[in-house]
């Protein structure tokens, strides 16, 4: 019983601390409210997470790594998914995204990631990811942006 307790205290502990990680925003008003509130920059990142290979593969190399994850405190994270599963996100977000993208995405050019100001101008953008799987000129945008 005891060892059954453990693990099941480890899965839940290693559940969370994997998840403990990212606070993305997913609503245009939420992340420019919060962005005011701090004084820091947004960070919209344009994906197709469920069809947009170079976004899977940005999301593993960028988002997930260390890196990020310690510069992240330095800007307010926006998601703004289009994917093409109905499941992903509700109906009404998608239609957010979709005008969110009319605006600053409306060349279609995924991943997109988006620099604003905390009032929500924009200040910066940089699109597509390499076949290499380079995350350094990712790095520099996010660096301008916080700078």
């Amino acid at each position: 019983m005891k060892k059954l307790f453990f693990l099941s205290l480890l899965f839940i502990s290693l559940v969370g601390f994997s998840q403990a990680s990212l606070d993305w925003k997913t609503d245009f008003e939420t992340a420019k409210i919060a962005a005011k509130s701090a004084n820091k920059p947004i960070l919209m990142y344009f994906t197709g997470s469920d069809w947009c290979a170079p976004c899977r593969h940005l999301k593993e190399d960028y988002f997930n790594s260390d890196e990020f994850k310690k510069k992240s405190n330095k800007v307010v994270l926006l998601l703004v998914d289009i994917p093409f599963r109905q499941d992903i996100v509700s109906e009404e977000q998608l239609m957010k995204n979709k005008e969110l993208a009319k605006k600053f995405n409306p060349q279609n050019s995924f991943p997109t990631l988006v620099g604003l100001s905390s009032s929500g101008r924009e200040i910066n953008r940089i699109s597509a990811y390499s076949a290499l799987r380079d995350t350094s000129r990712h790095f520099q945008f996010l660096d301008q942006l916080t700078n």
